[in-house]
């Protein structure tokens, strides 16, 4: 999926869920285990999943946007950006059909008090659950003035906050992109098409 500027949304949709999460790529190597890599990665025509004990981020902002996928087929999703984020506990896993039946990609990492880190991240996603807490939040902000470097449209209805932190995190997605992600005890593994949730 081609995250088409996704901060080209539409007008008057009003976002009642606040979506900050994180994704690792499908296809990540083992050499980022125990490293900071800069990424920048899309999952190309499928959603995937993510789950999280807990996400505990700073300089957050979210508004209406379009990502296009491969066959040019556009997708409204819900843009969140988080400047500094904690998971603990990430599982990511992705399905999908192939010749030789149903296979599962999961990812695991973040555990053993060692949580991911990750810098500069933009989601794409299209629902978002958990108990989520923030602090200084503003609801109905204009989009261009959110208080993240990554900003909606003129008009778009948006809303930010200093932090942001979320319990027993479940989330669907299109893309993810980030600056730097940091997988502390990752496992990448081939599943029968077992998900996070």
């Amino acid at each position: 999926m081609k995250l088409r500027n996704i901060t080209k949304t539409h007008g008057g949709r009003i976002l009642l869920a606040a979506v900050p999460a994180v994704a690792a790529a499908t296809l990540v190597t083992a050499g980022v285990a125990q490293g900071a890599v800069p990424v920048s990665f899309s999952i190309s025509g499928s959603q995937f999943k993510l789950s999280a004990d807990s996400l505990d981020g700073t300089g957050f902002s979210q508004y209406a946007g379009v990502a296009t996928d491969s066959a040019g087929v556009e997708h409204a999703v819900i843009s969140a950006n988080i400047g500094q984020a904690e998971i603990v506990n990430l599982c990511q896993s992705v399905v999908t059909e192939t010749p030789l039946g149903t296979v599962g990609v999961m990812i695991t990492a973040g555990g053993g008090g060692a949580p991911v880190t990750a810098t500069g991240l933009q989601i794409g996603m299209s629902d978002l659950q958990g108990d989520a807490s923030f602090s200084n939040i503003r609801i109905g902000v204009d989009g261009s003035a959110v208080s993240t470097d990554i900003k909606g449209g003129a008009g778009d209805f948006a809303q930010d906050s200093d932090t942001i932190h979320i319990d027993g995190l479940r989330q669907t997605a299109w893309l993810t992109q980030a600056a730097v992600f940091e997988l502390k005890g990752m496992h990448v593994q081939i599943t029968g098409g077992d998900e996070c949730f």
